[in-house]
């Protein structure tokens, strides 16, 4: 297993797969080619004999220069459990600590259970619930970690 920064060519990949990925469910414009062409520093991808198995996409605050945020993250189904999403949360960890970042936060909806209890699994806390976070009838769960 290599887990590299992401290059702007695997913007493609992803694309490809993240809505399989996510059981049919369409996420693939939530994330955007941006993340792997301007926030590659702070976003990952890993691949198993050259094929993709997962990928975080993540950045650094500009507008809170003590805070990282993690935006995405995809593992393939088959790859799920075996610890790869907790490796590539290690090197965004590790990456916003060599930036000074001092918390890192990212979001999941409230029905998204084993989303939640992933998070809390690898130190994160329940920051807030949000009602209407991302429009009416989109709730957020707001999560962040100490680093």
């Amino acid at each position: 297993m290599e887990i590299r920064h992401a290059e702007p060519t695997d913007h493609a990949r992803v694309a490809e797969v993240i809505d399989d990925w996510w059981g049919g469910r369409r996420v693939r414009d939530m994330l955007p080619r941006l993340f792997f062409t301007h926030f590659r520093d702070s976003s990952f991808v890993a691949e198993e004999n050259g094929e993709l198995v997962g990928f975080l996409c993540g950045f650094l605050s500009q507008t809170y220069p003590d805070q990282a945020y993690v935006h995405f993250v995809g593992v393939a189904p088959e790859h799920r459990k075996s610890g790869l999403a907790s490796d590539l949360y290690e090197r965004f960890f590790t990456a916003a600590r060599e930036a000074n970042r001092a918390t890192v936060h990212c979001v999941t909806s409230p029905g998204n259970t084993g989303s939640i209890a992933f998070h809390r699994r690898i130190g994160f806390e329940i920051e807030a619930e949000v009602e209407g976070y991302d429009g009416s009838g989109e709730s957020r769960v707001l999560l962040v970690r100490a680093l």
